[in-house]
């Protein structure tokens, strides 16, 4: 017993160095620009669908950018709310002169939505670079110029930011900064930029920064049509094309609210998780089997020492310890990335809720319709069915 103990303690410590490495390797973006370096044309894309709680906030984010060469194009991809009325009066006010309105086509089969909203933008797009982000994402006004100096200095061909995750219901506290946890625990960040393998990707769909030839050389979003987590999709295939790809801290310029409630937390991670892990059951049980062992057994083990008055190194100290690290690696990531504090003292329940929510990730693609999102669901063939369904 004592080895296994040890066993899972060495692993977390492991763990606890990739992070505390990753911190170091994740580089802020350049606080100022050159006043002498190159300042390419940049296309800010926006897919929206059904967003008129987000749409009004984030596009006057990008149209107050202080940079000298920019548009800003935002499709409505088949809205039913006021999305498009709320682009409308944004395009008749001021700075509206460099808003560009289109409205997306229908779904075709084969495709998921966000993928063809953002490939129908690339084509109206006239800049070098090439922004996608989201419509429930914020910018600092220096958001883009400090992007575009961070490209320009590592010579990278696609570039992505760790947003600031706002949180504000329980659940969305408890669960979204597992995004964190999972990225900056098991991913080194150092090889995303160093190491041409695909196997070392990082990319977070808020915010990603393309050179256009990158982009072009790879398909654009047609190289990830089926594709559900489409970020990652896209990083691999710019490494399979031998672009090179570089990863910043963010958080002190791009903010972004995920989710709104259990609802959108549940729904959006279960749609998520499974093709995460590229529909790989084996995958997603090895998770299921690490997350148990590494952050639920050792409670497990303290209870029933606890409970039988048992204070041996086996069954009391080195869970004991096991429970110290995990949760101070979530203090440390809370601490890095703007999250909640608290939330880090409840590890383990919410790692109980990314195991239930990647059986149910998993019960929807295998077994159900697919998983859902925005109206639109999206079986594990990839064709998505554009009607409401719920």
């Amino acid at each position: 017993m004592i080895f296994y103990q040890l066993f899972i303690l060495g692993s977390l410590l492991v763990f606890f160095g990739i992070v505390l490495k990753n911190f170091i390797d994740l580089g802020s973006l350049p606080s100022t620009t050159g006043s002498e370096t190159y300042r390419p044309k940049v296309s800010l894309l926006v897919p929206a669908r059904n967003e008129e709680m987000n749409i009004t906030a984030c596009v006057s984010s990008l149209l107050a950018q202080r940079y000298p060469d920019f548009e800003v194009i935002v499709l409505d991809d088949q809205s039913t709310d006021a999305t498009l009325p709320a682009l409308r009066e944004l395009a008749g006010g001021a700075g509206g002169s460099k808003l560009r309105i289109v409205e997306g086509t229908e779904l075709p089969a084969g495709w998921h939505g966000k993928a063809w909203a953002c490939q129908q933008l690339a084509g109206y797009a006239s800049g070098e670079l090439l922004l996608f982000t989201d419509a429930d994402t914020r910018h600092q006004p220096d958001a883009v110029a400090r992007a575009v100096e961070a490209m320009q200095r590592s010579g990278a061909d696609m570039l992505s930011l760790t947003p600031a995750q706002e949180v504000r219901s329980f659940w969305e506290k408890l669960i979204v900064p597992l995004v964190y946890h999972i990225l900056f625990s098991y991913l080194p960040i150092a090889l995303v930029s160093r190491s041409p393998s695909p196997a070392f990707c990082y990319a977070i769909g808020q915010f990603m920064l393309f050179r256009r030839e990158a982009y072009e050389r790879i398909g654009g979003h047609r190289s990830v049509c089926s594709n559900l987590v489409e970020d990652v999709g896209l990083c691999k295939a710019v490494k399979r094309a031998g672009g090179k790809v570089a990863a910043f801290n963010g958080t002190d310029a791009v903010w972004c609210r995920m989710y709104h409630g259990f609802a959108e937390v549940w729904s959006g991670f279960s749609k998520n998780l499974f093709a995460g892990l590229g529909n790989n059951a084996a995958g997603l049980f090895v998770l299921i089997w690490l997350v148990t062992l590494l952050y639920l057994a050792p409670y497990g083990f303290l209870l029933t020492a606890v409970l039988h008055g048992d204070r041996s190194l086996s069954l009391f100290w080195l869970p004991l310890a096991q429970i110290a690290i995990a949760v101070l690696v979530r203090v440390f990531i809370a601490v890095r990335f703007r999250q909640p504090l608290w939330s880090a003292m409840l590890h383990a329940f919410s790692q109980v809720m990314l195991i239930l929510i990647a059986l149910n990730s998993f019960r929807l693609t295998v077994f159900g319709p697919g998983p859902q999102w925005k109206a639109r669901r999206y079986p594990v063939s990839g064709r998505a069915d554009g009607g409401v369904t719920g």
